[in-house]
């Protein structure tokens, strides 16, 4: 086998460009789609660091919520229920279906980790038309954190039956692959537009600019 690959969801695999539209309409600007985002992952590394773990789909409705009152914006029950149903459908990137099936061509062995909830995760691939490229689909859920905390990605691999250092985390967040790293994991990173990568952090054993080179470099190290 050439390896265990394990998979970030939300902006990695999945577009988050397709929320832009309720944006648009409740906000007047779909660019603030990137800061009710960048908020819930800060939100969520927060409540990891002071012990206070919440539903990955409750950090969202919060955020969007303190969102709006930044920008002095109303917020409707049916607002939150919509951006948050449009989040549990949401389309793949147009590289990644392809690379999945050139990955498990290739032999590897192909897992998601994802700090959604269980249920919501699952919804989300089948929803994308990928799931059942998947062995396992897995939630932070059980460890009571969210990544980048190191348990997350030792409770992966104890899952997938292999040693962190035979686990690479697959992700367009650099702080993900950091966290996988610190535990032995190796790190591939797609950097999605806009991604770029903190110097502080340990470098990424693999990047590119899309999930083709990503893949290719898999692939040819494998």
């Amino acid at each position: 086998m050439a390896g265990v690959l394990v998979f970030d969801v939300n902006e990695t695999l999945l577009d988050l460009r397709a929320l832009d539209p309720h944006f648009e309409r409740i906000f007047g600007h779909s660019k603030i789609r990137k800061q009710w985002f960048g908020l819930v992952l800060r939100n969520a590394l927060s409540l990891t660091i002071t012990g206070h773990y919440q539903d990955f789909v409750a950090v969202g409705g919060a955020s969007l919520q303190m969102v709006a009152e930044q920008h002095g914006v109303s917020l409707s029950d049916a607002d939150l229920a919509t951006v948050g149903g449009a989040m549990t459908s949401l389309p793949a990137h147009d590289d990644v279906a392809a690379n999945l099936a050139r990955l498990a061509d290739a032999g590897f062995r192909i897992a998601a980790l994802t700090n959604s909830p269980q249920d919501a995760a699952e919804r989300q691939l089948e929803a994308a038309e990928i799931a059942d490229r998947f062995e396992r689909i897995m939630s932070v859920a059980p460890t009571g954190k969210f990544k980048p905390a190191p348990e997350v990605y030792r409770m992966a691999a104890a899952e997938l039956g292999v040693e962190p250092g035979g686990m690479t985390m697959v992700a367009a967040h650099d702080w993900d692959i950091a966290g996988a790293m610190s535990v032995g994991c190796r790190g591939a990173y797609i950097m999605r537009p806009g991604m770029v990568r903190n110097p502080l952090y340990p470098e990424p054993d693999i990047a590119g600019a899309d999930f083709y080179e990503v893949a290719d470099s898999l692939i040819e190290q494998a």
